[in-house]
């Protein structure tokens, strides 16, 4: 906090509100660590984006607000950090937060294409009231939940009742009987075991992401075969051909091999 001539003062009294992710609110008061400096430690309890508002009131009265975004507890990454940097030769840790974020990045692209391979809890509603089969819509699946009524009196099922395709994830009852609905289906899609030629994919989009963003001033990758193809309907952005080929030889644009 300022004076009206920009030098450091205290206000009257400052108080700090934080609206979390939930939209609940938790506003504390905060008292001055050296003159006109306010700092408060928040344990973060939730995921995702919280918003900051401090606020001055008497003597140097003002206020200020800010965001700020909180990972999940396991966030989804196909790469290791220290596979992801030692892939980039990155081996301090100044870059260790930008390296985590455009993992994740690598992770969406390689997912986009293969489907899950982070095991992950889905959850979906199925609206079809009277049919033998429901297609999950994440696939490969790993395991099977619960199968549970969504209106009152509706019909619940138990997971030993049903048959689960993990590739297509086709949904069947043992019986051969039908499924009444609509039914909420949880389920955990991804891989147990990532092969090989994901992991290839991940390290070239990787490596393509980090290239791509370096500006002036800053060191640049190696050179490499870093050919990308058209950005991608519902991706966005262009990966390299090279990651294409291990993921969806089908995606390559024409003429390339």
């Amino acid at each position: 906090m300022r004076d009206a001539a920009g030098a450091l003062a205290n206000a009257g009294a400052v108080q700090l509100s934080l609206t979390l992710p939930d939209a609940t609110t938790t506003t504390v008061t905060v008292a001055p660590t050296s003159t006109g400096t306010y700092i408060y430690d928040y344990p973060t309890v939730q995921a995702g984006r919280h918003a900051v508002r401090w606020i001055a009131t008497g003597i140097n009265a003002g206020a200020y607000t800010d965001v700020f975004d909180v990972r999940e507890a396991s966030p989804p990454a196909i790469l290791s950090l220290a596979d992801a940097k030692k892939h980039l030769n990155k081996t301090d840790i100044a870059d260790d937060d930008e390296v985590r974020t455009w993992n994740e990045a690598t992770t969406r692209a390689v997912e986009w294409f293969v489907g899950p391979v982070v095991p992950r809890a889905v959850t979906e509603i199925h609206d079809r009231v009277w049919a033998h089969q429901l297609a999950l819509l994440q696939t490969p699946v790993l395991t099977l939940t619960s199968l549970a009524a969504v209106r009152t009196g509706g019909t619940s099922y138990t997971v030993a009742e049903f048959d689960v395709d993990q590739a297509t994830g086709i949904v069947s009852r043992l019986d051969g009987g039908r499924v009444s609905g609509p039914l909420r289906i949880t389920y955990t899609a991804g891989r147990r075991i990532i092969p090989a030629s994901i992991t290839s994919a991940a390290r070239i989009i990787l490596q393509h992401l980090w290239r791509t963003q370096q500006g002036p001033g800053r060191p640049q990758m190696g050179t490499g075969d870093f050919d990308v193809s058209e950005p991608i309907p519902g991706l966005g952005y262009a990966i390299p051909n090279r990651a294409l080929q291990l993921l969806d030889p089908d995606q390559l644009p024409p003429g390339v091999a």
